[in-house]
């Protein structure tokens, strides 16, 4: 299909629905940085009144603007628009099941300001929320510099149902809320539209546009904290499944006679490899008689990924048996999903290597062809703000398909704004 073919059709007059060229060249601005006029009409085939038109529509926005002459090749010098990456800010929010952070941004995912605190978002949804609200308070006061809020993303702990309103949670992972996230009058406070995912999409949605993943169109990413949850990006999209549900990892049966999991079922993944669980079998060890740097007292991840990684034979032992039954799940996901990359992150990522091996150990023993077993498998390098940038990055993605969500604002109920379902 020849450029002029995939622009056809794409311009609307309806002010009810987004510019679609629009959002296309201001992506496009977005990623070159700077370019010119007569660089969009050679790279995208498109007529110069057209993109003059285009360009002439976004300058108003203050997201790009004009910063001088280029080089001439034979005629006029081209004007060059620059994308504005400080022209507003947005919040990106994690709720953990035990944790709540915040960061501020910038247009190009640069974190302004972070902010975050240990609290039991899982059995305190009030509490949770007046949190929220503090924290992003605090990260705008820190940096946002009077500069317009775009939105704000929300990563959630939990399957979001993208037909429901006000979230959708899962009333089995997070049955204290009731389904409802109930952050409207935050939306209202702050004259910002919210929009929420999962945050396993959410850490996916950071790799591809931040991390390891940048130049991957297809991947995985798998959150292992006090919950184990898995994002896919696939076509550079993420892919959230019919009801929204799709990557729930850790809720695979691994082990059908194993302990008993919140959702109702046994031996799910996330009864052997997430945080709680890790630290309930070193717990179990100890009680045993194991002789460990750990034993005498409650035991911290922090304190147990150090006494892994210095070799303790218990915190070792620990490792290693979790990251045998997560290769058992990495290994199913190669052969039925055959990403090009699987980044894991969350709290035992931080173990690195000593968690790698035997995921890989086990993955080549288990995957059925070669090209399956020769995916990267990774730890994410973004760190404890991933999952809030990619909150984050959720909004910027949306401004550069439509740039008027710089001027949209909730209506007096603070209703949350649904995030694309495709």
């Amino acid at each position: 299909m020849n450029n002029h073919a995939r622009w056809k059709g794409l311009r609307r007059e309806d002010p009810d629905h987004p510019r679609p060229l629009a959002g296309a060249i201001l992506r496009l601005i977005w990623q070159r940085k700077r370019m010119s006029r007569a660089d969009i009409v050679r790279e995208e085939g498109l007529s110069r009144s057209t993109v003059s038109e285009v360009v002439a529509e976004l300058l108003p926005t203050g997201l790009i603007t004009e910063v001088g002459t280029g080089q001439s090749s034979g005629g006029r010098r081209p004007i060059i628009l620059e994308f504005r990456d400080d022209a507003a800010v947005i919040l990106g929010i994690e709720m953990g099941a035990a944790h709540v952070g915040v960061a501020l941004t910038d247009l190009r995912g640069r974190v302004l300001s972070w902010r975050t605190r240990s609290h039991g978002v899982r059995s305190d949804p009030s509490g949770a929320r007046k949190l929220i609200g503090e924290l992003s308070e605090l990260c705008l006061a820190d940096a946002s510099g009077g500069r317009p809020l775009v939105g704000i993303g929300i990563a959630v702990p939990s399957p979001v149902d993208p037909s429901k309103p006000d979230g959708g949670l899962s009333q089995v992972v997070l049955p204290a809320w009731q389904g409802r996230l109930g952050l409207g009058e935050l939306g209202t406070r702050l004259r910002a539209p919210l929009m929420v995912d999962n945050d396993a999409n959410l850490g996916a949605l950071a790799e591809h546009w931040w991390g390891a993943g940048r130049e991957v169109d297809n991947l995985a990413y798998i959150k292992l904290a006090t919950g184990v949850g898995c994002g896919f990006v696939i076509g550079g999209e993420i892919y959230r499944g019919a009801t929204g549900v799709a990557g729930e990892i850790g809720h695979l049966a691994v082990a059908p006679q194993g302990k008993p999991c919140l959702c109702g079922l046994r031996g799910c993944l996330v009864t052997i490899v997430s945080t709680r669980a890790v630290a309930e079998r070193v717990k179990e060890l100890l009680a045993g008689g194991a002789a460990s740097v750990l034993a005498g007292g409650s035991v911290t991840m922090e304190e147990f990924k150090t006494a892994a990684l210095e070799g303790d034979a218990l915190a070792s032992q620990v490792v290693t048996e979790a990251a045998e039954v997560l290769g058992v799940a990495v290994a199913g996901l190669l052969n039925l999903m055959n990403p090009a990359m699987v980044v894991l992150g969350g709290d035992l990522a931080g173990l690195g290597e000593l968690l790698l091996a035997p995921i890989r150990e086990t993955v080549r023993k288990r995957t059925l062809v070669s090209q399956v077993t020769a995916a990267r498998l990774i730890v994410s390098e973004l760190g404890p703000q991933s999952i809030a940038v990619g909150a984050a990055t959720l909004v910027l993605k949306e401004l550069l398909a439509d740039c008027r969500l710089l001027t949209a604002r909730p209506g007096p109920s603070g209703a949350v704004a649904r995030v694309p379902t495709a």
